[in-house]
């Protein structure tokens, strides 16, 4: 063992065991693994990366369920592809580890698979633990979780991670114990066991269902409770009634729950007469019996629609196309309901429900819908906000469900696509006869199959919606699909193209055979694997037993991924959870995934960023998200080409409106977690252009040329939040002609303790006099804003011109608006976690034009601030982690942007060349060693415009050394080895470190 992995062990000990403020590598470090997606912490992902890094594994757990192996499927299938063997250890202990999970092992090549026998061993065997050997060093997870979902991703779960070189004592116990159980006469080979023990498991299988089903019909009817957003809208809907309101909406995300909260609802409030109108037939049969499960025979229950003519019952389950008709809407009077249920009432704007609505007169209408904005929301009487009165009784999205394990866990798959169309031709409606050919080859037919056979499903058998592109392909799939063998039972596949021509009737059956168990076949209906279809899946399908979505086209819209993604999310007997497959292609709107299974609106592309980084820790409960190398790099290439985004920003802004009735601003973007305001002002340079873009003539004269000269200016200076000095000073000059100097710094002192900085505090005075520029004509451009008069050590003068602009409604409301949201941003990005000592935070992303403006510049220096740049006694070193190749082969790299060795070699130490021409004797090198703080700025391409923060190190060497310019000549150049202060947080790493791709998807 070298002294260099010495030493970071020694360090990691350190750390770990006796002072938490000494930094050390994070991969010696030993670390305590729980579950916490709120910090973004899953056992899951502890193990995941350390299978990724191994050069062997050993497992050792009592229990492996499929809800278990499933979410490691990727990654288990990426190290069969290396040869990376493994060994898994179970028992047959309570027979409870699933023979489905253990064939799924046993198949994959590099992995060993046995079974230790309690029962024949006569002891129990309750051990969790991982072994992941790299090189001379151990990392092992010891502790409480098997291979479970639950044990992986959200229980209470405690284990610690060891690391140890071989010759540690603690290591060298565990591998003892380890082989000696592995070496065991009662350890059994896959052949050895798993005919035994699958007839043993069946039978206590049967055992358990039978206990299960035992008394089912008394939980459903006597003991249903409301869940916690039922009893929330229940709450809140009685608060809408007392204040006299006659309409509300309740926004909940498929699979929560909507039709029984309105049942509860119903119930609590003694409404007598109901009618529950709805789209389709089937639905008013699936509503009618979750009513009758909640109000068992309290009171009537009847159909309108179908051939049904339930008119009289006291609850009535009609069907819109039905209703609407005089012949059955004229059988009641306006009056005859208490209330009105619309479901999917994002369709309540159609004419026909219309009619319906302005027939009736009852005490409530209550509208429910998951997806609530619709593009046409901006033509009149179309809002489906203004349509319900702007009363939401409630909202729950898929990120808060997932919380509340309201829905089914899903585990979600971003699998490469074969090579196919790109964007321009498939968004057209035709193609040619070339690209359909693609789209439906019998290669990507047995891409797909093999990738559903893989990942799997929940259950006795696959029940699998599959999403097309286009009607043509959905058939042409099908029919290819149904010459296919499924590998899983060894017959034909049986599948069936779904559209728009289908009626009721076929659909109905449809949806039956899907959901239907092999053992209820007949020689007339026949169970099916999956449905193929295009749009109508997308909304008012409720098969609760789907376990596998398949998505074989381009995310579009968030809205309609979470449509799709969300038919599988209903809880249903038997089915642990479901399995997403998403087909990533080259497609511009990629970047809509990570936004739609994040929830984040913002659209800002760190926000988006990260999440493919690190949504397998974030994301909430259960649910599981993984995308291979290949697709997250197009994923990635798609957030640093986002186009469309003036369009997306407006769309954004229509559904705001709709939502709060009124004209937004930028406050309004950030607290609902719409667009990201600074988003917003790189389009348009200020708020008010974006008004007159989307409101036009309303808003063209509001405001003045030098009034939006100032917002402009304070738009791209103080709104990032990077400070808070400005906004202070600004906030307060809304009312004061006067600013006390030394009142303004204590107050600021005790709001902002440790991070209070006098000397920025000046340097914000002349910030907001205009001269934070970098070029002189822009200065006499800027200063005429006139904000802050004469000023001395005493006293900030406020402009007598200022005093009188902000006397302008729309300016002062803007400019009230801008000072909010900078404010809050600096709260909730840099205030909570900023040191003592630096105006930076660690991880944070700056430009450099925010860089000069944290350093007290006095000017904007980010035009001449490129690979290191010195200020006072702080060295900045700028670093672009992958470089753009040189688009002529005569030159060694693209010009001004040499292959330099930039990389870190680990969490702590970083590798920097220095310019060409620039050796340890330089001026340039002196600037470097000389300075006191040295402060790391990073961005992974070109593409990114502003920098990650990653602490500040010392330099360990500097040694001289030789590189070849673009005039094929040799020169002096410095390779320097860091060290940085803090570890470098891991996801960012593993971000930075990811290969860039070209178009065709190979590394560059």
């Amino acid at each position: 063992m070298n002294q260099e992995i010495y030493e970071n062990l020694r360090m990691g000990f350190e750390t770990a065991y006796i002072d938490s403020r000494i930094s050390s590598n994070l991969a010696f470090k030993p670390q305590f693994v729980s579950n916490n997606h709120q910090e973004g912490k899953k056992v899951i992902s502890s193990i995941e990366d350390e299978l990724l890094s191994c050069d062997k594994f050993q497992i050792s757990v009592a229990f492996i369920t499929m809800s278990g192996i499933t979410p490691l499927l990727q990654t288990l299938k990426e190290l069969e592809e290396k040869n990376i063997p493994g060994e898994i250890l179970t028992t047959n202990y309570l027979s409870f580890s699933e023979p489905r999970a253990l064939k799924k092992l046993q198949e994959l090549k590099n992995i060993q698979l046995k079974m230790y026998d309690v029962d024949a061993a006569d002891e129990g065997f309750h051990t969790k633990g991982y072994i992941f050997k790299n090189r001379e060093i151990y990392r092992i997870i010891i502790g409480s979780s098997n291979i479970t979902s639950a044990a992986l991703t959200s229980n209470k779960e405690w284990n610690t991670k060891i690391v140890s070189a071989e010759q540690g004592e603690i290591a060298e116990q565990i591998l003892a114990e380890y082989n000696q159980l592995w070496n065991s006469q009662y350890a059994l080979d896959y052949e050895d066991f798993i005919e035994n023990y699958v007839q043993q498991y069946e039978i206590v299988k049967h055992q358990r269902d039978t206990a299960k089903d035992e008394g089912i019909t008394s939980l459903e009817k006597y003991k249903l409770q409301p869940n916690s957003m039922q009893v929330g809208f229940i709450t809140n809907l009685k608060k809408i009634l007392a204040l006299g309101e006659k309409r509300a909406l309740l926004i909940s995300a498929t699979g929560t729950g909507k039709t029984y909260a309105s049942a509860f609802a119903m119930r609590e409030l003694g409404f007598k007469r109901v009618l529950f109108l709805v789209h389709r037939n089937q639905l008013a049969k699936q509503a009618k019996r979750s009513y009758e499960k909640v109000f068992n025979k309290k009171v009537t229950m009847g159909i309108v629609g179908a051939g049904n003519h339930d008119y009289d019952a006291d609850y009535v389950f009609a069907t819109r196309d039905t209703l609407w008709r005089e012949e059955h809407l004229y059988h009641y009077n306006p009056t005859d309901f208490d209330c009105i249920i619309l479901d999917e009432a994002h369709h309540s704007a159609a004419d026909t429900y219309q009619r319906i609505m302005n027939y009736f007169t009852p005490k409530l209408w209550l509208g429910m819908t998951a997806t609530p904005d619709k593009r046409d929301d901006n033509i009149e009487g179309r809002n489906i906000y203004e349509i319900f009165h702007y009363q939401i009784a409630y909202e729950i999205r898929l990120q808060q469900a997932m919380e509340e394990n309201m829905l089914c866990p899903f585990h979600y798959f971003g699998i490469s696509d074969l090579s196919m169309i790109g964007d321009g031709k498939g968004r057209n409606k035709t193609i040619t006869t070339e690209d359909f050919n693609l789209l439906t080859s019998d290669e990507r037919v047995k891409h797909i199959i093999e990738q559903a056979n893989y990942f799997g499903y929940s259950g006795d058998r696959v029940k699998g919606l599959i999403f097309c592109s286009r009607i043509a392909e959905s058939r042409e799939l099908s029919d290819k699909f149904n010459k296919m063998i499924n590998p899983d039972t060894g017959k034909y596949f049986r599948t069936i193209a779904l559209n728009g021509d289908a009626d009721e009737n076929e659909r109905a059956e449809s949806f039956e055979r899907l959901a239907m168990d092999e053992a209820d076949a007949t020689d007339d209906i026949q169970p099916l694997d999956y449905i193929f279809s295009v749009e109508i899946l997308n909304e008012g399908v409720d098969i609760i037993e789907v376990n596998q979505v398949i998505m074989l086209r381009p995310t579009q819209s968030p809205i309609v991924f979470i449509q799709q993604l969300g038919r599988g999310l209903r809880k249903a007997a038997g089915k642990e959870f479901v399995v997403i497959l998403d087909f990533i292609g080259n497609y511009e709107k990629n970047f809509m995934i990570p936004i739609a299974l994040s929830g984040d609106r913002t659209y800002n592309p760190d926000t988006i960023r990260k999440y493919v980084i690190s949504g397998n820790s974030t994301i909430p409960g259960a649910s599981t998200v993984h995308f291979d190398a290949v697709a997250k790099e197009k994923i990635f290439r798609s957030i640093n080409k986002i186009r469309g985004m003036k369009a997306i920003i407006k769309d954004s802004y229509t559904s705001l409106k709709n939502r709060l009735g009124r004209v937004p601003y930028l406050m309004d973007f950030y607290e609902n977690g719409e667009i990201d305001p600074l988003v917003i002002i790189r389009e348009y340079k200020t708020y008010q252009d974006f008004l007159v873009s989307v409101e036009n003539e309303c808003h063209r004269e509001k405001i003045t040329d030098q009034e939006k000269l100032t917002l402009e200016y304070l738009s791209k200076t103080v709104l990032s939040g990077v400070r808070p000095y400005e906004l202070e000073i600004l906030k307060r000059l809304f009312h004061s002609d006067l600013i006390s100097l030394p009142e303004l710094t204590n107050e600021l002192k005790n709001t902002y303790l440790h991070s209070f900085d006098e000397a920025s505090l000046e340097n914000a005075i002349q910030v907001l006099e205009g001269r934070f520029v970098s070029k002189e004509a822009e200065y006499q451009k800027y200063k005429k804003i006139d904000i802050i008069g004469d000023h001395d050590a005493k006293f900030i003068r406020r402009m007598v011109s200022y005093a009188k602009r902000l006397q302008h409604s729309e300016f002062y409301k803007q400019m009230d608006d801008l000072i909010r949201v900078g404010l809050r941003r600096y709260q909730d990005k840099f205030g909570k976690n900023q040191a003592a000592d630096s105006p930076f935070v660690l991880y944070e992303k700056y430009s450099r034009r925010d860089v000069s403006l944290l350093m007290n510049c006095g000017r904007d220096l980010s035009s001449i601030m490129y690979g290191m740049k010195r200020i006072g006694d702080d060295v900045f070193i700028f670093i672009t982690y992958h470089k753009v190749g040189a688009e002529s082969e005569e030159l060694q790299y693209a010009e001004g942007k040499p292959d330099y060795a930039d990389a870190f070699t680990d969490s702590m130490i970083f590798r920097w060349d220095s310019q060409i021409g620039k050796g340890p004797e330089s001026s340039y090198m002196q600037n470097v060693m000389g300075a006191k703080r040295k402060h790391l700025m990073v961005k992974k391409s070109d593409a990114e415009t502003s920098f990650y923060y990653m602490g500040t190190c010392d330099i360990l060497s500097a040694v001289g050394d030789k590189k070849m310019d673009n005039n094929g000549k040799m020169k002096d150049i410095t390779k320097v080895t860091m060290k940085m202060h803090q570890p470098v947080r891991e996801d960012l790493l593993k971000y930075l470190e990811s290969n860039l791709l070209d178009e065709e998807g190979k590394a560059v």
